[in-house]
């Protein structure tokens, strides 16, 4: 059970790598600039999944333990900074492993439902502002 301390320590933790992932990713999009191929973002999401990836191999390597260390570092990394600096990594680790526990129709349809929800959310909070505009 978690005790008001620890989830102040937790939120802590994630509120300081999102606000570092989220900058990185606004110098991101800086460094490499704006073109008619969305380049930057596709940077972070490659980026971001690979760091994803290396994140998670370690943790299920030394931080298996379900000790505070291993914990503090998915927080701080997996779900702050790298949370803040792309959730196409989230998303990512979510599906393999879906794939890696054998759940194949889930997966496809965790990654259809993502991805044309995205679009027709946006496409729907467009055509609001559009109304309301």
């Amino acid at each position: 059970m978690m005790t008001a301390g620890s989830f102040f320590h937790h939120s802590l933790l994630v509120a300081l790598g999102g606000g570092i992932g989220a900058w990185l990713r606004f110098a991101a999009g800086r460094l490499i600039g704006l073109s008619a191929f969305p380049l930057a973002t596709l940077s972070v999401n490659l980026i971001g999944s690979l760091a994803m990836g290396l994140l998670a191999g370690w943790l299920a390597r030394h931080g298996a333990d379900g000790g505070e260390g291993g914990e503090s570092w998915r927080l701080l990394l997996g779900v702050g900074l790298l949370g803040g600096f792309t959730t196409f990594s989230a998303f990512s680790l979510e599906l393999v492993n879906l794939i890696q526990r054998g759940e194949g129709t889930m997966a496809a349809l965790y990654a259809a439902v993502s991805v044309l929800g995205g679009i027709a959310g946006l496409l729907a909070g467009l055509a609001l502002a559009r109304t309301f505009a």
